[in-house]
């Protein structure tokens, strides 16, 4: 039976992971803020991952064959901005020490286990080319990219300096129901499934003409097990390649419900506190070395999150929209 280690199991990738790994008979300890779940699911004493000793211990313990590192501090671009040195602070804590303190536990006390980083396409900023692969230059412009990509740096050097099997994926939107409401994708369900049951209200967006490369969630986390299961540890772009609009999204969720997506959207840019970038990634490095490929189509995606949302919506959406 193979040990894996999940951190930040209680976000979306985390909680599709476990699912996964389950499905393939892992024993998994699952690790949160203020939370470790031991394999048999009771709770343990929380592993506080900022802490080194205590993740080494648990590494010197437990020596899993696969940790994936999923944790990460966010703010999407309609949150609240904090502090700049707050924001800066946390985001190093958990985006980068934090990891460092797993890769310098394997090399110190489990050097068989390897480990995946979540890493995202806001390590390149604002692109010169609007597809970006594992050899666009790495500038990002804000506080998530700039420590996604030392967290990648990171990966790299304990992958070249120590030979550990680290890897990372540098990962686009991936979608599911589980993600929070701060993000565009959530809102749109949510809203449009709403307005459906009162025929009224109203879904406010900041920018309808927003070019995203959306994915499939479970897709993603597939990529990630295939990943660390490589035959070498590398870093891989994990996206679709396709681009839509934020408009496209919104149009075809409307249209499944049978509602004029016209009657009840509206844009106002003021809500988005942080420019949005076109990034659409080519995954076929990906594909070429593990055989990953999305399952699941854009239109299809926004049928799945509607139904995983509302279940009662099964077997009734019909969209005639392309």
């Amino acid at each position: 039976m193979k040990k894996a280690i999940i951190v930040g199991c209680n976000g979306q990738d985390g909680r599709l992971l476990n699912c996964l790994l389950l499905k393939k008979d892992y024993k998994i300890i699952n690790i949160d803020k203020n939370l470790t779940l031991n394999p048999g699911g009771s709770p343990d004493r929380p592993v506080n991952i900022n802490k080194p000793d205590e993740v080494c211990q648990l590494l010197k313990i437990f020596k899993p064959d696969e940790i994936y590192y999923l944790a990460a501090f966010h703010h999407s671009s309609e949150d609240i901005p904090l502090d700049n040195a707050d924001l800066l602070r946390q985001s190093l804590e958990t985006n980068v020490l934090a990891f460092v303190n797993f890769l310098e536990g394997i090399r110190r006390y489990s050097p068989r286990s390897r480990i995946f980083y979540a890493a995202s396409s806001h390590i390149f900023g604002e692109p010169d080319k609007e597809t970006q692969d594992e050899n666009t230059p790495i500038k990002p412009n804000c506080v998530y990219g700039i420590t996604k990509a030392s967290g990648l740096f990171a990966c790299r050097l304990y992958r070249e300096k120590f030979s550990i099997f680290a890897s990372a994926g540098i990962l686009y939107n991936h979608e599911s129901s589980l993600r929070s409401k701060a993000f565009i994708s959530k809102k749109i369900i949510t809203s449009a499934i709403n307005i459906s049951k009162q025929e009224k209200g109203k879904l406010i967006v900041g920018d309808l003409n927003a070019e995203i490369d959306w994915g499939y969630a479970p897709d993603y986390v597939k990529a990630m097990y295939m990943i660390i299961n490589c035959k070498s540890a590398e870093d891989f772009i994990v996206a679709t390649g396709k681009k839509h609009k934020v408009i496209d999204f919104v149009r075809i969720a409307f249209a499944y419900l049978g509602l004029d997506w016209e009657k009840y959207v509206r844009e106002d840019s003021s809500i988005i506190l942080k420019k949005n970038y076109c990034r659409i990634g080519n995954p076929g490095k990906l594909m070429r070395m593990t055989g990953w490929k999305p399952t699941v189509g854009f239109k299809d995606m926004v049928k799945i999150l509607l139904i995983q949302e509302c279940p009662s919506l099964k077997g009734r959406l019909k969209c005639k929209t392309t």
